[in-house]
């Protein structure tokens, strides 16, 4: 049975996030937001597939399977429902389809993958509907979810 890994960044330094990356043996970070930017220093697409690199992890940015505009409003004023519709709608897109099939293609091959956006909770985070859809057209996978330590957890 293959594993299908998810994590969230929020409250995270770079640092933990790619200390649990590493301790879980990723080979493949897919990064599934739709702007791969963050105010959060590290957590931009260059500066985080450069970080995950130097651990010998590669990056992969899928923009067809992040959450458009009006699903990230709603998961941020916590209208979970409402971002999960909104993000139904985009999973059937031929665009979300094709990198679906991507991910179950990587899969079937043995890379050890690791979804990432930015909850921490991944009930509360489009990452689970993709988890979930890869998990229905590779059968036998198992999704299971990484927790980097909140930056207040830190060694200085």
């Amino acid at each position: 049975m293959s594993r299908l890994f998810t994590i969230g960044y929020e409250g995270a330094t770079p640092s933990a996030l790619a200390d649990a990356l590493s301790s879980a043996e990723i080979d493949l970070l897919v990064d599934v937001r739709a702007v791969a930017n963050s105010r959060r220093p590290g957590f931009s697409k260059r500066a985080l597939s450069a970080g995950v690199e130097e651990r010998g992890i590669g990056y992969l940015h899928l923009r067809a399977l992040g959450t458009p505009a009006e699903g990230r409003a709603a998961a941020r004023a916590g209208r979970h429902a409402e971002m999960k519709a909104i993000f139904s709608e985009t999973l059937k897109t031929v665009a979300a389809r094709e990198d679906v099939a991507e991910l179950v293609k990587l899969l079937k091959a043995g890379k050890k993958m690791c979804l990432l956006c930015f909850e921490r909770e991944p009930e509360h985070c489009h990452r689970m509907m993709v988890a979930e859809r890869v998990e229905a057209e590779a059968g036998g996978v198992e999704i299971a979810h990484l927790h980097a330590l909140p930056a207040s957890f830190e060694r200085p």
